[in-house]
């Protein structure tokens, strides 16, 4: 058997695992570390970990593929696995922190807390590091944490984080929302730890590994690891409302839903959107990997588009979701049907600061020649 073929018994193991339990990450409010356990055998956690240091660092479309195919089980598990792509900002780190950082291998599970920013004060050559930070998704399955501090001189006035051991860090549970119950992610908490400058990095900053995939659009990056959520919720609601349509009767003993016209239109519509939608998230994907390949680098442009695609999915993969539910009647209404957790879910992820309307301005912006008004945008 391939390492290839491994990986992929492992996944069809895991996923089955996730669809046996995804009601208890729900009521537990977190992905059990035993389930993160599980997601490393697959490979998850290796994905974006350097070559060098024995890591898989995986083209970004396999690995997004990888996070659509588990958020058709369950969106928190997909959302959790999707930080897996998070090493690609430890790529900034000098080689000799990585270099302890990976000393027992490759599969690290990275949480970050990264806002608000909280000063940092040096003394005695040493980042002196106490707040509290939010939305830490898998915080409760972590090796290792990242928590956002001010910058000075040395990173141009850029923001840092801060990478603590989790001995270091309180994870205060309080994650209670509507969708995504299963993320854990909850606010971390640090009282006066002390780190070293070589421990902290600017995210998206200059990557000190040589490899393709650190030098692949990084912010772009996590926006897109998030937004294939979506395009996995969508694809879930679809399945199920053509499974439903073709088969059940309404309480009325009215036709079934295939044969009412405006519920196959408004199916098809919907299928076209988000396979549209689709369509140009892994183009550009792929389009912008191989220019990085090639080139080194990508395109202001690449980079727009690929922020554009990840937005536009995302929404897409919602107005799926949504579409679905519509359909679907009162039975929808109902807590414990499924469209519940798909319509919370994705409603969700479309909330995510970056995947905002901002990114449709942005981008509009940088194809015109304009600068963006958003914020680390590039």
């Amino acid at each position: 058997m391939t390492s290839t073929e491994a990986t992929t018994d492992a996944l069809g193991s895991v996923l089955a695992l996730i669809e046996k339990r995804r009601q208890e990450f729900q009521q537990q409010r977190h992905v059990p570390r035993d389930v993160v356990v599980e997601l490393k055998k697959a490979g998850i956690y290796r994905a974006a970990a350097p070559r060098c240091f024995g890591g898989d660092a995986l083209p970004p479309a396999e690995f997004l593929r990888t996070i659509e195919r588990i958020a058709t089980v369950d969106a928190s598990a997909a959302w959790v696995a999707s930080f897996g792509a998070a090493l690609v900002y430890l790529a900034a780190l000098p080689m000799e922190t990585q270099a302890e950082l990976y000393r027992e291998g490759p599969d690290l599970a990275f949480a970050g807390g990264l806002f608000p920013v909280h000063d940092a004060p040096i003394v005695d050559g040493l980042h002196r590091v106490s707040g509290t930070w939010k939305f830490a998704s898998g915080s409760k399955g972590a090796d290792i944490y990242g928590v956002g501090i001010r910058g000075g001189e040395a990173s141009n006035g850029k923001p840092l984080t801060a990478v603590l051991r989790p001995d270091e860090v309180t994870i205060k549970d309080n994650w209670d929302v509507i969708g995504l119950r299963g993320t854990g992610s909850h606010d971390l908490v640090v009282e006066k730890a002390a780190v070293a400058p070589e421990w902290t990095f600017v995210r998206g900053g200059e990557p000190t590994v040589d490899e393709p995939l650190y030098h692949y659009p990084t912010v772009a990056y996590a926006a897109q690891v998030l937004a294939v959520v979506n395009v996995g919720l969508g694809r879930a609601a679809l399945d199920y409302s053509l499974r439903v349509g073709s088969g059940r009767t309404g309480i009325t003993n009215a036709p079934k839903l295939a044969d009412r016209a405006y519920y196959r239109i408004d199916l098809a519509k919907a299928e076209a959107d988000l396979r549209s939608a689709r369509s140009f998230f892994y183009e550009i994907t792929e389009e912008t990997y191989a220019t990085v390949v090639s080139r080194g680098a990508a395109t202001d442009q690449q980079k727009a588009l690929l922020r554009l695609a990840a937005t536009h999915a995302a929404k897409a993969g919602a107005r799926a979701v949504h579409s679905a539910y519509s359909l679907s009647g009162t039975a929808a209404i109902y807590d414990g049907h499924p469209l519940q957790d798909y319509l919370r879910d994705a409603s969700v992820v479309t909330q995510h600061a970056f995947l905002g309307d901002g990114m449709y301005d942005a981008t509009g912006a940088v194809l015109m020649g304009l600068p963006p008004a958003v914020p680390g945008f590039l």
